[in-house]
């Protein structure tokens, strides 16, 4: 049985704010990865006292996902790089290659004041995430040394807003305390409706907050919710 269509070749895709609205670059990589993983996880609470027996285990949280995969980067020339969003072969080897990744993926930010967040996209896989480790082997060589192929193993871990991890864990129950951050065009009748269900509890949290003006909320800035009942 054959397979028929174009290569589609996996892409990493960068943006300057977590909303995923601002794109900042794109890397496409040189050639597809033969494989990746997709890890899951739940973390439990042990609370078992020392010696005793092992007692049911108490869930904490669902961590977050992780996908790790191969990259290849190579300067020899061997693979065609006409491609749009392929960085060329260069006599610099692997570097030119190496670096675009590492500018668009692991540099700080200063407008953002941490690297840029991601996208992963390729085949069926939309996964948006932060990059946290990449480990390179270089293994061939120009005789002076210059590296010209070099392999990374490069980490993600995914990325969720308050507002989709609130969704995902259903925690927009008004018996927790909830702490948001500000957003462009946020209210707080808004903020308040979106906890509790009841945007007349603004008064409420305002003086809870300590804010004197609820129309002109900061963006940026750290909102408690408490629960209803506990100072509201």
């Amino acid at each position: 049985m054959g397979f028929s269509g174009s290569l589609e070749r996996m892409k990493i895709i960068a943006y300057r704010d977590e909303d995923f609205t601002q794109q900042a670059g794109t890397f496409t990589v040189m050639l597809n990865p033969e494989s990746y993983s997709h890890s899951y996880k739940v973390c439990y609470n042990d609370t078992t006292a020392q010696g005793s027996p092992g007692a049911s285990p108490d869930f904490n949280k669902i961590a977050k996902e992780e996908v790790t995969f191969d990259l290849v980067f190579d300067g020899t020339g061997v693979i065609p790089t006409a491609i749009p969003g392929l960085v060329p072969y260069t006599e610099d080897g692997v570097a030119p290659q190496i670096e675009e990744f590492k500018n668009l993926v692991f540099t700080y930010k200063g407008n953002l004041h941490s690297p840029n967040y991601l996208k992963l996209v390729w085949g069926k896989l939309l996964f948006r995430c932060r990059f946290t480790k990449m480990d390179l082997s270089y293994t061939l060589f120009k005789p002076d040394g210059t590296p010209l192929r070099a392999k990374a193993k490069a980490t993600f871990v995914g990325f969720n807003d308050e507002e989709e991890l609130q969704r995902q864990a259903n925690k927009s129950s008004p018996d927790l305390t909830h702490i948001l951050t500000v957003k462009g065009g946020d209210t707080l009748p808004y903020m308040c409706y979106s906890i509790y269900g009841d945007s007349g509890l603004y008064p409420q949290v305002a003086r809870v907050n300590g804010l004197t003006d609820f129309r002109s909320l900061a963006v940026g800035t750290q909102l408690v919710f408490p629960p209803v009942g506990d100072g509201t």
